[in-house]
């Protein structure tokens, strides 16, 4: 048992299915820092939701970028520059941003879902995106092997 823990909690690993089982409570704290600031800002700072959804998922973006870099995906950077690094990072974020927008408008405004469901489904759509793009694109070991050979 001891040794499961340690691989999927512990040990570095570039095995996908583990990195995205780490994603997932990043992920999740993540999603607690977004979530949070999305109901705080719309509910008691009177932001309108997508502003409040931008401001959230920002929030939630360096959460992720600084657990994924020293957790998840530590081995692999395609960008060895950490500015560098963190900018693709962060364009990954601003198109998973760019999706959360569009889909909270569409199952908000368009289907008349709640502005929280909405959050939620839209994360779950999102959370894929942001995993798998920066797995392929920016954590690439094979990118990196390429390389460096």
């Amino acid at each position: 048992m001891s040794e499961l823990v340690n691989r999927l909690f512990v040990t570095p690993t570039s095995n996908w299915m583990v990195q995205l089982f780490r994603y997932l409570f990043v992920g999740g704290l993540a999603f607690v820092v977004d979530y949070g600031l999305l109901f705080v800002l719309t509910e008691y700072a009177g932001l309108h939701y997508l502003a409040s959804a931008t401001i959230a998922f920002i929030a939630g973006l360096t959460v992720n970028y600084f657990l994924s870099t020293s957790w998840i995906f530590r081995s692999g950077a395609v960008i060895k520059n950490k500015v560098g690094e963190f900018v693709v990072f962060a364009l990954i974020g601003v198109v998973g941003l760019i999706l959360t927008n569009v889909l909270l408008f569409l199952f908000t405004d368009v289907c008349g879902i709640h502005y929280m469901v909405s959050k939620l489904i839209t994360t779950a759509l999102v959370m894929l995106w942001n995993f798998f793009g920066r797995k392929l694109i920016l954590f690439n070991e094979k990118t990196t092997e390429a390389k460096t050979e």
